[in-house]
């Protein structure tokens, strides 16, 4: 870590040890600031890409405790990122596995938020969820992700309000088909993966990179006067 800590910001990425998280946090990183960017294993910490600025840690956003022990030990805030997130497709249609979902999904988010508040307070900093495209849309096989990203999308909206009075800025990004091994299996399956690119207006899978990059403009002063945000980001997905 640099000397001058003080002086950086600093930033706290849940689920930022790999795919969009991971991108995110180098990202910021790679800026000057100071990151904590945190993975639901030990196994998954290990396996992270180390980088200048950038520190990894275990956290189970499940376990309030920790959640609120890790990021109340990390003073001041300027900006926090929620990606910590899990999708079980077909196997959600269960009450346990979408119980599971949520609590991660949507549950984690809010835990992380909430013990944040205090910190961002002190910077007048500002909180970046990810939603998704089925915040908007429903998911035959993923109730669990759909209502989880549906719930962010309006804990965003909600959080913007209430969070306010402090000058703490909430948004969203809700990114479309990006290429990470959450979307591993739709990208090996040929036919799956020509129906995601047809109605895909760019014609391409997105790269974790360009989610990002529109992070990196929603926690910056560029949008100051932005707030209660979800900002599509999906190569156009959602206009078809």
């Amino acid at each position: 870590m640099s000397s001058d800590a003080a002086t950086q910001r600093q930033v706290f990425v849940s689920g930022g040890t790999s795919g969009i998280g991971a991108a995110i946090a180098h990202a910021f990183a790679q800026t000057g600031a100071l990151v904590t960017a945190t993975g639901a294993t030990a196994e998954e910490v290990r396996a992270a890409q180390p980088a200048p600025n950038l520190r990894h840690q275990v956290l189970d956003v499940r376990d309030g405790a920790a959640v609120k022990a890790l990021i109340e030990g990390l003073g001041p805030l300027d900006v926090v990122v929620n990606c910590a997130g899990i999708i079980q497709r077909q196997a959600e249609l269960e009450p346990e596995a979408f119980e599971r979902t949520i609590d991660i999904n949507l549950n984690g988010t809010m835990r992380v938020c909430a013990a944040a508040r205090e910190g961002l307070k002190a910077r007048q900093g500002c909180i970046v969820n990810t939603a998704s495209m089925l915040s908007f849309f429903g998911g035959g096989l993923v109730p669990g992700y759909s209502a989880s990203k549906g719930g962010v999308a309006q804990l965003t909206k909600s959080l913007a309000i209430a969070y306010a009075s402090d000058q703490i800025r909430v948004n969203a990004v809700a990114p479309g088909w990006i290429a990470t091994p959450l979307t591993q299996a739709l990208q090996q399956d040929a036919q799956r993966s020509a129906q995601i690119l047809s109605r895909t207006p760019l014609g391409r899978w997105g790269q974790p990179q360009d989610i990002a990059d529109p992070v990196l403009f929603l926690a910056s002063p560029a949008a100051r006067f932005i707030t209660g945000v979800v900002l599509p980001v999906d190569g156009g997905y959602l206009i078809q």
